[in-house]
């Protein structure tokens, strides 16, 4: 897994090449954490690149979900392919993450 990490201002845009899994996660965790511990209240995840998530992939997202929402901040995907997609749903954590059809709806928030 590749991270390309973009930030202006309270806002974080992470793009993640490959796959998120139990051997990367924490890289993943920690790169995200970091910014939120300098002051990122808005992070956005863009999938497009990562073909697959496995689940301590959703459980690094869930606990950086909750953290951005304990400091006010938010937690956006994008990029989803229909398979994570129909993980997110069936999981029922599309309930718990906005996510966006576009990158640029993703920072806008709408």
């Amino acid at each position: 897994m590749n991270l390309s990490i973009e930030r202006t201002d309270d806002r974080l845009v992470v793009d993640v090449e490959g796959q998120l899994v139990v051997s990367n996660r924490q890289e993943f965790k920690q790169a995200i954490l970091d910014a939120v511990e300098e002051g990122a209240r808005v992070e956005v995840v863009d999938f497009s690149r990562s073909p697959y998530i496995d689940s301590s992939g959703l459980g690094a997202l869930v606990s950086l979900g909750k953290r951005l929402r304990e400091l006010g901040g938010d937690l956006r995907l994008t990029g989803l392919n229909d398979d994570l997609r129909t993980l997110f749903e069936l999981t029922r954590l599309d309930v718990l993450f906005p996510l966006f059809a576009s990158r640029d709806a993703a920072i806008a928030g709408a």
